[in-house]
């Protein structure tokens, strides 16, 4: 039966969208690693089809690209997990620090008449929850890619029939003659943003990692592939990220320390994300800095740890579909930059 009525329409919209998030987040054990394979795939894309215009085998290349990630991978395991183990180890010692320090905060500023309760703050401000959050980022990870097998294969599998998803997307939506430029506007777009925003990440974390090497920080190595992780988090992936190594600095030498650890973290995220950046990618992905922060939420919460370092490429594909309509047009004028409402309006 054809509705008519806009409201029935709205709701029978709605009610769809409920039953297909509630079955996502049933099934986030099988999402989260194809998420999670196509993310990997589309990031590994660019270096595929360099490969191929210099006429290496397709299949040597993939398994070459595939080799280097598991070798890193395990690399970066091996390391980040015996500092996940010692922090955790210390993590107690490290609270009771940053605890002392709080107090001692609270008496200098007291004696400039400004007058915290103690009791109040203590019971409702813990310092040290940012190091907790840290560890349980990076061991919500290590959780997701105990799939590791499954995640590689898929990600094979991808890499074989990338080159033919394109065209086989427009014939499912009936477009054989290729002329929905917005399907092949976001597959741009998302690969494009993935694989800067991945180099991008890649020298963040290893800028930061030599920084609090040099200054004998504590598990810099955990934190450098903190600060890479949360650096596909704009906005504020890289505030969480500072957040723990500045507070360990604090704790192991002081206000100096820990105010030059922080201003690494700014430097370095204003320098990449402001000049490096937006000059590789140009004007971005297009979603206003609200939405970026909103999807981070409700992605995070629907998938996870995963949902949150790909909430800005999966709204995307939300923003490019209510694109591709006359009807849900506005959502997507919504959904964007101050900057980009008249490409929103034209596509």
């Amino acid at each position: 039966m054809e509705l008519k009525s806009p409201t029935a329409k709205a709701l029978v919209v709605l009610a769809s969208l409920v039953v297909v998030l509630a079955g996502i987040k049933a099934a986030s054990a099988i999402m989260v690693p194809f998420f999670l394979s196509g993310f990997i795939a589309i990031a590994c894309g660019p270096l595929i089809n360099w490969a191929s215009r210099h006429h290496i085998p397709r299949w040597l290349s993939i398994m070459l690209v595939i080799l280097t990630i598991v070798f890193i991978g395990f690399l970066l395991a091996g390391l980040v997990g015996q500092s996940l183990t010692e922090f955790k180890e210390n993590l107690p010692e490290y609270r009771a620090k940053l605890d002392t320090e709080f107090a001692w905060v609270i008496d200098q500023l007291a004696r400039v008449n400004i007058h915290i309760n103690r009791e109040l703050i203590t019971s409702h401000l813990d310092p040290g929850m940012a190091m907790s959050l840290a560890t349980n980022f990076i061991s919500g990870m290590g959780g997701v890619l105990s799939n590791l097998f499954l995640i590689l294969l898929t990600v094979i599998f991808m890499l074989f029939e990338s080159h033919s998803i394109p065209a086989r997307l427009h014939v499912a939506l009936a477009d054989p003659d290729m002329k929905m430029q917005h399907v092949d506007k976001f597959i741009r777009s998302v690969n494009s943003y993935l694989a800067i925003k991945t180099v991008v990440s890649l020298a963040t974390g290893l800028i930061i990692g030599v920084w609090l090497y040099v200054m004998q920080v504590d598990h810099f190595l955990l934190w450098a592939v903190l600060a890479f992780m949360l650096n596909y988090i704009p906005n504020i992936g890289s505030i969480i990220a500072a957040l723990p190594a500045v507070l360990i600095a604090f704790v192991q030498y002081g206000f100096a320390s820990a105010g030059l650890v922080a201003l690494a973290f700014v430097l370095v995220n204003t320098i990449m994300g402001n000049l490096v950046e937006p000059r590789l990618m140009g004007r971005g992905m297009g979603l206003s800095t609200l939405v970026v922060f909103l999807s981070l939420i409700f992605w995070g919460w629907l998938l996870g740890t995963v949902g949150m370092l790909l909430s800005v490429p999966l709204t995307m594909v939300v923003k490019i579909a209510l694109e591709s309509r006359k009807e849900s047009e506005w959502l997507a004028v919504l959904l964007s930059s101050s900057d980009d409402k008249s490409t929103s309006r034209q596509a």
